[in-house]
């Protein structure tokens, strides 16, 4: 595994650490490949009840993707195999915990809204402010799964406005489990509660929640014609140009 990716083990717990601070922790190809994996290895591992997930820093859980790896492949495809990613972390068995700890927005809000349970600090912020950096979209699946969580109001607002939603806001609709200082005590004790319980329920419980999600969340057939026009338009060629030019983007229509 990359050092981006810091993957620790103890009795019961997985605890992966997005290790690249001076990036705000944004997700490389990389990273997801890794994420992948490991999801592969736990997904008939009964010995692990939980999996913690978190970014280094202090100031972002993870602020999206890497922009520059856009451009090794083609956007379309590199899409699809993060949201390959995102589906298998919401099918594992374990019981999946964000530990949000600054900025998440972008990818980094996509895999935790994939988690079970996200927990924050007060200075925690949520959103997908795509509309006015990049000039991309969200796969279908990906925006329900935002809804199930925020709720539709709270994901329009996010999507259409562009505007961040503080800890609290996110802790009003449910979106988090709690919002507390010491983040570290908190997922401690949450992980402590998981490895008491039982397996067998949390297992059962999680499926039946998955099956819900599959019936709720599955994206329309329409959605990978819209994906290739909006990845292959005029305003993700400028999103991009002007995010590694460190510029103000000139969308158009």
């Amino acid at each position: 595994m990359s050092t981006d990716l810091l993957i620790t083990r103890t009795e019961g717990v997985v605890d992966v650490t997005f290790n690249r601070p001076e990036r705000r922790n944004a997700f490389t190809a990389a990273m997801y490949a890794g994420m992948r994996e490991l999801c592969a290895e736990l997904q008939d591992d009964r010995s692990v009840r939980a999996l913690v997930l978190r970014g280094a820093g202090g100031k972002a859980f993870a602020a999206g993707n890497e922009i520059s790896d856009f451009l090794s492949q083609e956007p379309v495809a590199y899409e699809e195999s993060i949201r390959s990613l995102l589906v298998a972390l919401f099918e594992l068995p374990q019981v999946t915990i964000a530990a949000i700890d600054g900025v998440c927005v972008g990818g980094g809000l996509a895999v935790a809204t994939h988690c079970d349970l996200r927990i924050a600090t007060p200075h925690s912020r949520f959103g997908y402010p795509i509309a006015r950096t990049l000039g991309n979209a969200l796969s279908a699946s990906v925006v329900y799964r935002c809804v199930s969580v925020f709720g539709e109001s709270l994901t329009r607002e996010m999507l259409l406005t562009s505007r961040l939603l503080t800890a609290d806001r996110a802790y009003a609709v449910g979106a988090v489990m709690s919002v507390v200082d010491d983040l570290d005590a908190e997922v401690s004790g949450v992980v402590t509660g998981l490895l008491e319980a039982s397996g067998v329920t949390m297992r059962a419980t999680k499926a039946q929640l998955t099956a819900r999600a599959a019936l709720l969340e599955a994206e329309p057939a329409s959605d990978a014609v819209l994906m290739a026009e909006v990845y292959g338009g005029p305003d993700f060629a400028e999103g991009v140009r002007a995010f590694l030019a460190k510029e103000k983007p000139a969308f158009g229509s």
